[in-house]
């Protein structure tokens, strides 16, 4: 049984930080789209339909495009880290692992 070292334990925190500022950084481009996605459409209904003028408030408003962002955020920050750890621990298994053919 090999023991692990400081240095791997380094190693593996800083490409954890990394994966991480890296999830972080698509997730809230993916807000960024997502809000003017969500914001132009409900504005829009509420200037030209009048049912959402009259049930949409601003709060109501705000409530709908700030969700769509969260969500946007959310998903694509889980879906970065969860493509990210699966990339790594394949690099990292042995290589009887790493032959998926069915040959």
């Amino acid at each position: 049984m090999s023991t692990v070292t400081r240095a791997y334990l380094d190693q593996r925190l800083a490409a954890a930080k990394r994966c991480s500022r890296e999830a972080a950084m698509a997730g809230a481009k993916a807000a960024a789209v997502a809000t003017v996605a969500a914001a132009v459409p409900t504005l829009a209904s509420v200037r030209m339909l009048p049912w959402a003028k009259a049930y949409l408030n601003p709060t109501g408003q705000a409530l709908i495009i700030s969700t769509v962002a969260g969500m946007a955020y959310f998903i694509v920050a889980d879906k970065t880290i969860l493509s990210l750890a699966r990339k790594h621990s394949f690099q990292d298994a042995p290589e009887h692992l790493k032959n998926t053919s069915f040959h």
